[in-house]
C-alpha cells in the first residue's frame, strides 16, 4: 500500500530535525508520534497534493517501524480509495499536521510529558 521508499515535505523534515536537536528523538520516531497525534486530532487528508521534496528518503520500515501495519490499516480505513502515491501524500499530510503540536518542545522532558 505505502511505497517502499518515502519522504516528506522539506519544511516538515526540517521541523523533525530541529526536534531531534532539542530532544534527541530521531525524525522517524517523531514522525510516527506526529502521525498518531494527527489521527487523534481528527485531521483528514483532503486530497491536496504536496511537493514531497525532503532529502531524507527512507524505506517504509525505517519510517514506520513496528507501527507499519497499524499505520497502513488506519490509512486504509480512513481513505479506502487511494492509490499508493496518494497514500504517501496522506501519510505525509498527517505527519505535517501532527508535528505542529510537537515542534516547539526544547527538551526531552517537556516532549515526553506531552505524550
Amino acid at each position: 500500500m505505502l511505497p517502499n521508499r518515502m519522504n516528506l515535505k522539506r519544511t516538515t523534515e526540517e521541523q523533525l530535525k530541529k526536534l531531534k536537536g532539542y530532544t534527541g528523538v530521531t525524525p522517524n520516531i517523531s514522525a510516527r508520534i506526529a502521525f498518531f497525534r494527527s489521527i487523534e486530532s481528527d485531521f483528514r487528508y483532503q486530497g491536496q497534493e504536496a511537493k514531497l521534496d525532503g532529502s531524507l528518503v527512507l524505506d517504509k520500515y525505517t519510517w514506520l517501524g513496528e507501527t507499519s501495519d497499524v499505520i497502513e490499516l488506519v490509512l486504509k480505513m480512513y481513505y479506502p480509495d487511494l492509490d499508493t502515491k496518494e497514500y504517501q501524500q496522506a501519510w505525509a499530510a498527517h505527519v505535517e499536521d501532527g508535528i505542529a503540536s510537537l515542534r516547539n518542545y526544547r527538551n526531552l522532558q517537556g516532549f515526553s510529558r506531552s505524550l
